[in-house]
């Protein structure tokens, strides 16, 4: 809870906060300390908590992006098997008139 603070350094710390406020002004002052943690805390969660939406948003803004470019990519080669497919049945017809044959 208190990171690397031990149990004799935390004493010390309440003794001279004691000294410091007096033991009237001393539940005051914890109280407070304590809502600013408690602030700072949800604070940093909610920060957490947008960081880690932007994250997963521009993740799936990167995995949509890979499925339409492979989409378009399978798209063009698709376009190219045709315009292949296409470019052999003219050639098979330009060498079918060589051979004599009349196209009408």
């Amino acid at each position: 809870m208190f990171g690397s603070i031990g149990f004799p350094e935390l004493l010390v710390i309440l003794t001279i906060a004691l000294l410091i406020f007096g033991p009237k002004k001393l539940p005051e002052v914890g109280r407070s300390i304590g809502k600013a943690l408690r602030e700072f805390r949800r604070t940093s969660d909610e920060i957490k908590d947008k960081i880690e939406e932007e994250i997963q948003a521009d993740e799936f803004r990167d995995i949509k992006k890979d499925i339409n470019d492979t989409i378009n990519l399978k798209g063009e080669t698709e376009t190219k098997k045709t315009g292949q497919n296409n470019k052999e049945e003219i050639k098979k017809g330009t060498k079918g008139n060589e051979e004599g044959k009349k196209v009408s």
